[in-house]
């Protein structure tokens, strides 16, 4: 974890009145602590994203809540992917692991 201090020495350029207004908006989720922002680096991610959209990509601030739930929707959904996997690796037969690695592989109709 990282203080907001070192998060702006660490990022050059970000406004620290954006990252406070971002966390209001609860674009960025950092932990509170003792009146502290703490930062994960998830959410040092995160804040890297939110300037990539704004400044690379123009993104104007409406729609920054409808990008960040729909990707978050979509990290979440490749997590659960990978949990699946990992389970079918360990629990099923291997007959079956076969089966369901050809019809991965094979073309969609």
């Amino acid at each position: 974890m990282i203080s907001i201090d070192l998060l702006m020495l660490q990022s050059p350029g970000l406004d620290r009145h954006d990252l406070e207004s971002w966390i209001g908006k609860d674009w960025v989720r950092p932990e509170a602590k003792d009146g502290q922002y703490l930062f994960l680096e998830i959410d040092v991610a995160r804040v890297g994203l939110i300037r990539e959209l704004i400044e690379d990509m123009q993104m104007n601030e409406d729609a920054m809540p409808i990008v960040l739930a729909l990707l978050d929707q979509l990290y979440e959904t490749r997590r659960r992917m990978r949990e699946l996997g990992s389970a079918i690796a360990l629990l099923a037969p291997e007959e079956l692991r076969l089966r369901l690695s050809a019809h991965l592989a094979a073309p969609i109709a």
